[in-house]
């Protein structure tokens, strides 16, 4: 392998191997075989993990009350671009290392930002040409890519809902760059992650002014998506109240209503991530029910947060209970498509030495494997999706199929009810009982 590669920037670690429930090797797979085949696929192909470049390899260990904790030893050196490369090396290591087909990352994750756009297109230019590289040598691919609209000052207002058109232009720019960075590295994914895109206070806002603005930015990207030739599903990722008071992407349902109100539904999916779904005040397995309800379930961004906590804690989850819950809903929508499970899940504070970077996709990448095992136990197993089945059996023929067919009216159901029907029989819902079935295959 080329460069810096050639030296391993994890000498102690040897690529994480499957060793099953019975190992008591803290590097090494409990549940996750990347090589077992079910259904005719791996597992591999079956979960496509991926790893986020932002947390496993720019994040620092800083939270909102304190600086960075972690110092990593392939960030030495005085050339940015140079120090970007390296890292990068670092990065493909640990991919191969840790088994894992994919990575995703956002242009300033990867490439470092310039004094001017033109400089940070340049440093984008030749950190793209590194990763091309390095994706050739080891069979990685790129899930998806995007632009950090959030970071700099200038985005202090928003992106493409800033009140300044100036702004509006630079991040358009910034994407137009990030979308070709994307597709040279064959990425199968866009996502558009609105950080900044709400207002802190209606005294300064023209709400509808802003989500107008939104909807033509996003017009933008799919028009010039159709010139470049780039193939990848487009992905909105909802993110509700950080950090600002009302985002525009608040959850999966605003996020559709906005869509196709601005006739852009058939251009997006949505990527969920489960620590959004619950500061959204949902669970993660309602924000898979209501994208996949109407055909938009695109990909998963995989961590969880402290339930204790009001903010976005990012941390690996290991929860296999909630994981399952969500493995059911997505298998019964047909799977992901072109998305995959990114691990945008970052290391604690006190989580320092590059071991705790292999603990913790170890830990997540076992949960997601043995969750999904379990949600393929409950679906050939049939009584809980039985159970919801004969729940709704009232609607499947006589005046129910009527009334999904929009084939009766309100005179029609009056008058059954009247002559016929009489007064309905309550019907228990049986929660206690289909919670207590859950736990037989949780055990």
């Amino acid at each position: 392998m080329e460069g810096s590669m050639a030296k391993t920037h994890f000498p102690k670690i040897k690529t994480v191997a499957y060793e099953g429930p019975g190992s008591g090797n803290p590097l090494a797979f409990k549940h996750y075989n990347p090589e077992e085949i079910i259904g005719g696929k791996t597992l591999k192909e079956h979960l496509r993990f991926s790893i986020a470049y932002w947390h496993s390899f720019r994040g620092v260990g800083a939270d909102p009350f304190g600086p960075g904790t972690i110092v990593r030893p392939w960030e030495k050196g005085t050339d940015p671009v140079s120090i970007a490369k390296n890292r990068m090396d670092a990065a493909f290591e640990f991919f191969t290392k840790i088994q894992a087909p994919f990575y995703a990352f956002h242009d300033r994750d990867i490439a470092p930002e310039g004094r001017t756009l033109a400089e940070s297109n340049r440093n984008l230019d030749k950190i793209v040409a590194h990763a091309k590289q390095l994706q050739k040598a080891t069979g990685i691919k790129l899930l998806w890519g995007t632009a950090n609209l959030f970071s700099n000052p200038r985005y202090m207002n928003g992106a493409a809902t800033n009140p300044d058109a100036h702004v509006f232009a630079y991040a358009a720019a910034q994407v137009k760059k990030a979308m070709e960075a994307t597709k040279a590295l064959g990425g199968e994914n866009y996502v558009f992650w609105g950080g900044r895109e709400g207002y802190e206070t209606l005294l300064n806002t023209d709400l509808k002014r802003e989500q107008a603005h939104l909807a033509a930015f996003l017009h933008m990207a799919v028009d010039y998506a159709k010139e470049i030739g780039f193939k990848g599903q487009f992905l909105i990722e909802p993110k509700p109240k950080e950090p600002t008071k009302h985002q525009y992407d608040f959850d999966v349902a605003s996020g559709i209503a906005f869509l196709r109100t601005f006739g852009l539904e058939k251009h997006f999916k949505f990527n969920i991530e489960t620590n959004h779904a619950t500061l959204a005040g949902h669970t993660f397995s309602h924000e898979i029910e209501v994208a996949a309800a109407v055909g938009m379930l695109g990909s998963i961004d995989a961590n969880s947060g402290d339930m204790l906590l009001g903010w976005d804690t990012d941390q690996f989850n290991t929860d296999v209970k909630e994981l399952t819950l969500a493995m059911v809903s997505i298998l019964r929508a047909g799977g992901l498509g072109s998305g995959g499970f990114n691990f945008d899940a970052k290391l604690r504070r006190a989580s320092t030495d590059v071991e705790d970077l292999f603990y913790a996709h170890i830990g997540g990448m076992d949960a997601y494997a043995l969750a999904f095992k379990l949600a393929l136990k409950i679906r050939a197993d049939g009584k809980l999706e039985k159970f919801v089945q004969d729940r709704y059996s009232s609607y499947d023929g006589d005046y129910g199929a009527a009334i999904e067919k929009k084939k009766t009216s309100f005179k029609d159901l009056e008058k059954l009810v009247l002559k016929k029907l009489g007064e309905p029989k309550s019907r228990s819902g049986h929660q206690e009982y289909l919670e207590n079935l859950l736990n037989t295959y949780l055990h």
